[in-house]
């Protein structure tokens, strides 16, 4: 068993970006997190490219896509999927969804208006056709869109962006602000007790830390899931991340920087999509992109609580609470003023495509 004496002497050994210069990770990322300047033609592998960016559950990105003429197929790929925490495939069909609608603001940035249709397979095929090049201030937004998962500043955003925030989600999907102190306690409160019972299962915990990337060399071999300097926490080996996980990531402590992150943040948005089937949730993906590429341009930063809704028993406890006990509240997410973190990687753009 670890002691707290070897726990302070692998500290320094935990820190990343420790050496000079840019770190192979560092470069990797840089080379990522940026739209293509194509100069003409049709630009579906820079399409793919920026669909790849869109946020996604556990960062397990769970997409194929095809290429046709001036078509893409986007699709669910069911071996990426995280069965503990996203049983009903809820939170993958989200992700298509913001899939898709990224893939689509780029296409109207580049100069492609897509057409986009549901597959009875659950995937979307989306048709291209040539229209004027829009690369307006969610085109711009999409590789600077980050889920950034520590203290922001507390900074409260003003009514004229949270109009502008309401307004890019549009009318499909439901928004609930939670702005009012004590309305942002009682969420805190349910995020805290999701939290908590997630962290009592041994199944979820399993399933977490097999998609934990614990240093920048596994990070940069996989390509995906969770990689901690991403949320601000140190890094290690996966032999010495997962002894330490346990001492790290305590009920209490996970309870204290939630009502941290909280505090810190100007509020939180509750998404609430139209149906509870596939479709809907990829209606709610497209939603959250696009209230997260707006919020973006504005300077904001944003990152998930969802914890609440991923238990049944609490989503119906929120449910009740929002006033609407027959809908099923689909995100959580916080947001306001705070800083840059590293960001995490994709697979190569040749990596998800099929024939």
């Amino acid at each position: 068993m670890l002691t707290r004496r070897a726990l302070i002497t692998a500290t320094p050994l935990l820190v990343a970006g420790c050496s000079a210069g840019e770190s192979p990770y560092d470069r990797a990322a840089r080379d990522l997190w940026r739209l293509p300047d194509l100069g003409g033609g049709v630009p579906m592998l820079a399409l793919v490219h920026a669909a790849t960016l869109a946020a996604n559950g556990h960062n397990t990105q769970p997409w194929r896509f095809r290429i046709q003429p001036r078509v893409i197929e986007i699709l669910p790929d069911f071996s990426r999927r995280t069965p503990v925490v996203d049983p009903d495939d809820h939170h993958l069909f989200v992700s298509l969804g913001c899939a898709l609608e990224t893939l689509l603001r780029a296409g109207l940035g580049y100069g492609w208006a897509g057409e986009p249709e549901l597959l009875p397979s659950g995937g979307v095929r989306i048709a291209f056709s040539s229209a004027p090049a829009r690369p307006d201030a969610l085109f711009q937004a999409i590789p600077h869109r980050a889920s950034t998962r520590t203290e922001y500043d507390g900074r409260p955003v003003s009514a004229a962006t949270l109009r502008g925030l309401e307004a890019a989600v549009g009318p499909e999907v439901a928004l609930r602000w939670v702005l009012d102190p004590d309305d942002r306690a009682h969420l805190t409160d349910m995020i805290v007790d999701g939290n908590s019972a997630q962290l009592a299962d041994p199944a979820f915990m399993r399933e977490l830390t097999d998609w934990i990337r614990f240093d920048s060399r596994e990070a940069l071999a996989q390509r995906d899931g969770l990689f901690t300097a991403a949320s601000g926490n140190l890094t290690a080996p996966r032999w010495l991340g997962e002894r330490l996980l346990p001492m790290v990531m305590t009920e209490q402590g996970e309870a204290e920087r939630i009502a941290r992150w909280m505090k810190s943040s100007a509020g939180a948005a509750i998404f609430t999509g139209p149906s509870e089937t596939p479709a809907g949730w990829i209606a709610v993906g497209r939603a959250f992109t696009r209230f997260a590429l707006k919020a973006t341009a504005a300077g904001l930063k944003l990152a998930f609580l969802n914890q609440p809704v991923e238990d049944i028993w609490m989503r119906r406890r929120m449910a009740a609470w929002m006033g609407a006990p027959a809908r099923r509240p689909d995100l959580v997410v916080r947001f306001g003023y705070g800083p840059e973190l590293p960001r995490s990687l994709r697979r190569p753009t040749q990596a998800v495509l099929v024939p």
